[in-house]
């Protein structure tokens, strides 16, 4: 046994003073749906609903244990943060744990709640950037120990336990783990343990298409930071992927790393809601989105396969967003600029090309484009993406003028 199979072994142990070992479920809908055995390894039920817990338990435990002086500083606006915080209370360890100013409250009580009397949060910065700043400078002057969230030899080697469970509640080794990345800790503790353990299971990665850090250093063959990250998948959106997990992650290859889009990962959170009963974050969606490419793939048939359900800190403020981006990617709804006449009768000759199941779910006038026409802001919903398609094809032939912006970043930002 190695000393970092030994060392993750000892963690796992020591994480019992925390929680028993999260469920391993065997799933029938997705098992029914790719033909295989689906697992779901389900982190999003620690008791800080995230594996980011594991991590940052082990950190302190170990410098404790050196004889570090027990005064932790992190910066997180999310799981991290509540990891930490929960950590602290369970050490009677001092933590300040720097946050955004732009964090919703409801992660800032949850963190408070979590860390009781040992944390005082500090909120600063309208970017992570800023924030992770104020809070290693803040580290250095009070010689307090700064908590990375995945760059860090010992969280690392705590979010590994997370295999060392599976090993012990799977019937016989997995043939293909499917692992959320954001900064590449879960990837590169849990592939490390089992190159040991289970040398014959294979990987795939996922990671959102707007934050795809480690598949574009895979690519370069060296770490590269992102120009622009798509913050909605916030567990995972990170522009460069950590200097140790890459370390651990650069032997894989590109093509191993699936980038499901962020609208379609919002159909994967409502289905595993209403079909599952299962509450998940975006980010604790991602490995069964991927699912989805690997079956396409055809990497699924046959294997015995286990999806890490990384978290299930999903704020329920953000339904209506999530609810609408999966309908805009389902094609199920589309917003149109309609350029209607300013006439009697014309808004009577706009719906009469409405179908049975067409439902106008937005309506706004925006201004006077002419003295005899005015822009309209119109949003469809349907029950088929057909409908959708025949009704422009109606609009066309009636001669109304109209652009579809479903897709248009900027036009939706402003608009929608």
């Amino acid at each position: 046994m190695s000393k970092f199979t030994a060392d993750v072994t000892a963690a796992e142990t020591a994480l019992r003073d925390l929680f028993p070992a999260t469920p391993l479920q065997l799933n029938e809908h997705l098992s029914a749906r790719y033909g295989t055995e689906i697992w779901l390894k389900r982190e999003d039920l620690t008791p800080v609903r995230s594996y980011k817990l594991r991590g940052a338990f082990n950190a302190m435990r170990k410098a404790m244990a050196a004889g570090s002086t027990p005064h932790f500083v992190c910066a997180s606006a999310g799981n991290h943060a509540q990891g930490v915080a929960f950590a602290c209370r369970h050490f009677g360890a001092r933590g300040t744990i720097f946050m955004p100013v732009t964090t919703p409250k409801q992660k800032i009580d949850k963190t408070r709640i979590f860390g009781g009397d040992s944390v005082e949060i500090v909120l600063t910065g309208d970017y992570f950037d800023q924030t992770l700043a104020a809070s290693q400078q803040f580290s250095a002057e009070h010689g307090a120990a700064f908590l990375s969230p995945f760059d860090s030899a010992d969280v690392i080697e705590g979010q590994a336990t997370v295999a060392h469970e599976l090993m012990a509640q799977l019937p016989a080794a997995p043939d293909l783990v499917v692992l959320p990345v954001g900064g590449g800790g879960l990837s590169a503790g849990m592939t490390s343990y089992l190159a040991e353990k289970s040398p014959d299971t294979r990987y795939a990665f996922a990671e959102p298409q707007g934050g795809a850090s480690l598949k574009s250093a895979l690519r370069a063959g060296m770490q590269i930071t992102l120009d622009r990250v798509d913050s909605f998948v916030d567990g995972a959106a990170v522009a460069r992927i950590g200097d140790l997990p890459f370390a651990r992650l650069r032997g894989f290859a590109p093509e191993q790393v699936v980038t499901p889009p962020e609208d379609r990962l919002c159909m994967t959170i409502l289905e595993m809601l209403n079909v599952e009963g299962i509450v998940l974050e975006p980010a604790g969606a991602l490995s069964i989105d991927a699912l989805r490419d690997l079956h396409e793939a055809g990497a699924l048939q046959g294997r015995r396969v286990v999806c890490v359900c990384s978290g299930g800190n999903f704020d329920f403020e953000r339904l209506p967003e999530v609810k609408e981006r999966a309908q805009r990617y389902a094609g199920l709804k589309k917003y149109f600029i309609l350029r209607l006449p300013q006439r009697p009768g014309a808004l009577r000759d706009f719906l009469t090309t409405l179908g049975p199941e067409d439902d106008i779910a937005r309506f706004e006038y925006l201004k006077k484009s002419a003295r005899n026409f005015g822009s309209v802001l119109i949003g469809i919903e349907t029950t088929e993406p057909d409908n959708l398609t025949a009704l422009m094809a109606r609009l066309d032939a009636a001669g109304f003028t109209y652009q579809d912006i479903t897709r248009d970043e900027l036009l939706a930002q402003f608009l929608i």
